[in-house]
């Protein structure tokens, strides 16, 4: 099985400029390309449309690995879920649900958590799942080489296994946090017997996914699309419900929108549809949206410094820049409403939690340009002839349109403060390595999740042990402090939720000052489906989830 194929397909079409006249010559040009790789044109056989169940939904931006052991892109993991399994899952209640482990007990003092595994799970090459693939999985994957890896599983010194069916962690200190680490998304179940005595990191598994979710990979063409089969032995009964699953790369934001009114294209989620071409599919009929399926990600627009890099190595410039953003405008006329204005690090979701506070230091002020050009005289940037005080680059993360725009707008908010910034777009790999890898940007733009609990969404921007080169989405400014490090390890192992809450509300003051990053926005996501679709999103993970219950009819 190659990860890659050179086979014929229909030819990628041309990016129009998708406007009302344009949508008939849109949906002409897509008619049959699509529909042909869902009957199987140029896939190695013969079967049509009619004789599979088969579900196409977009990815955006394309696919660049799909180790989702390895990272947290979106691209990647709307993939790997429906490859790897979790040892559980999650209701809309935020509660833990059975998957690959049937049953957990946690010791009276936190410090030993017990999972009784299903029997009979196989992965996609018939080895048996067990609790060995449990312990290398957790000791020696994701603890070494998951963005978050290092965070969720911090306090588990050891992942005993007495019995196939037993796995048994140990942890230093309690961790309740944890407990919502453990879905296909956040520590996916790799096969050991692939993995053992490899490179972690360049095992050919990355791009040939063996798992034990309800979808074998089958073939992977870059720039096009992915397709998973179904996976006849999985461990639910009856489930899944389709036959394949299509992931399709469509780099025009509008051949996008035109493929899901057409029907070419059945499901869009995490931004893949643009904003206000979601408000026109919404009023269709055989069109549903919702946004629901979300809750576990709390999604927060961010830009991001490079705090190790002058001037930005100055708190002064970096709140400076931070006032000159007009949060409500960028949510009004980029994300075309879908959204709030952002107060810090942490979702306004934490709130019935009690570890969400609004009382930091604020930005979003009337005379917030008065004062941002205040802070850069202070930081010792004045206005030269031409009203320029420096030259910086924005980059971007090259998931969407909307972020080209969020760019040009911060490159004109810049200006009105005589900062002269230029944009740079790349691809989804070259931007990866600039930021998380080489760290050679001045403004990063992206989103971060918050997630199921601080300690497993934020904590990874802020803390110093996520300064780590190469390792995506976690601490691209490289700021933190021994003060919010503390405040952070304190927060993860307190067990009284109303002393967490002041840890928290403590952290959020502190860091919203400092301003390593710029929060603009609360992202609202939405997921788009065409008539037909059912139970596209069944949990809090949304698109994220496995696609067991998918069904078409």
């Amino acid at each position: 099985m190659k990860p890659e194929s050179h086979s014929p397909l229909p030819p990628t079409l041309p990016a129009p400029d998708f406007g009302v006249t344009d949508r008939r010559q849109v949906l002409k040009a897509l008619a049959g390309v699509t529909s042909a790789l869902v009957a199987g044109v140029g896939l190695g056989e013969a079967a049509s449309a009619q004789e599979t169940k088969t579900v196409v939904a977009l990815v955006q931006p394309d696919v660049a690995t799909l180790a989702g052991y390895m990272t947290s892109a979106v691209a990647t993991c709307l993939v790997s879920t429906k490859i790897y399994d979790g040892l559980l899952e999650y209701d809309f209640g935020l509660k833990p649900v059975p998957s690959l482990a049937e049953s957990w007990e946690i010791s009276r003092d936190g410090l030993t958590v017990t999972f009784k595994l299903r029997k009979g799970v196989t992965f996609h090459d018939g080895k048996s799942f067990t609790s060995a693939d449990v312990q290398f999985s957790i000791m020696e994957v994701l603890k070494k080489n998951h963005p978050r890896g290092s965070i969720n599983f911090k306090e588990v010194t050891a992942v005993d296994a007495p019995d196939d069916l037993t796995a048994v962690f140990k942890l230093a200190k309690p961790a309740p946090y944890m407990l919502m680490a453990l879905s296909g998304y956040e520590a996916p179940m790799v096969p050991k017997h692939l993995f053992v005595g490899t490179d972690i990191r360049s095992n050919q598994q990355a791009n040939a996914p063996v798992g034990t979710g309800p979808f074998k990979f089958r073939e992977w063409r870059r720039g096009q699309f992915v397709r998973l089969d179904k996976n006849e032995k999985y461990w639910q009964p009856g489930l899944p419900k389709v036959d394949r699953v299509v992931f399709r790369y469509i780099p025009d934001a509008g051949t996008r929108t035109a493929a899901l009114e057409s029907g070419e294209v059945q499901v869009g989620g995490f931004g893949a549809v643009y904003y206000s071409d979601v408000r026109y599919l919404k009023k269709l009929p055989n069109i549903a949206v919702t946004e629901k399926g979300y809750e576990m990600i709390s999604p927060i627009v961010e830009a991001h410094f490079n705090t190790k890099r002058a001037p930005f190595d100055q708190v002064k410039v970096r709140q400076a820049i931070s006032y000159a953003l007009d949060r409500q405008f960028i949510i009004d006329n980029i994300w075309f409403g879908f959204g709030k204005v952002a107060t810090g690090p942490m979702s306004s979701n934490f709130a019935v939690s009690g570890l969400y506070t609004s009382d930091v230091h604020n930005y979003n002020v009337p005379d917030r340009i008065e004062i941002a050009k205040k802070l850069l005289d202070e930081a010792g940037f004045p206005s030269n002839k031409d009203g320029v005080r420096f030259q910086m680059t924005i980059d971007p993360t090259p998931y969407g349109e909307e972020w080209r725009r969020f760019g040009e707008y911060v490159i004109e908010a810049l200006r009105a403060i005589g900062i002269q910034a230029k944009m740079r777009y790349e691809d989804v790999p070259t931007w990866l390595k600039r930021t998380y890898t080489d760290y050679d940007f001045d403004l990063m733009l992206s989103w971060v999740s918050n997630l199921a609990d601080p300690v497993i969404g934020m904590h990874r921007e802020y803390h110093s042990n996520s300064i780590k080169p190469g390792a995506v989405f976690v601490n691209a400014t490289r700021w933190s402090t021994p003060e919010t490090d503390a405040l952070m390890d304190h927060a993860a192992n307190e067990p009284d939720p109303a002393k967490r809450g002041e840890l928290y509300h403590q952290f959020q003051k502190l860091v919203v000052e400092a301003a390593p990053t710029v929060w603009i926005m609360e992202l609202a996501f939405s997921t788009v489906t065409t008539k037909g679709i059912k139970d596209a999103v069944v949990s809090p993970l949304g698109l994220y989830g496995n696609f067991a219950k998918l069904g078409i009819g």
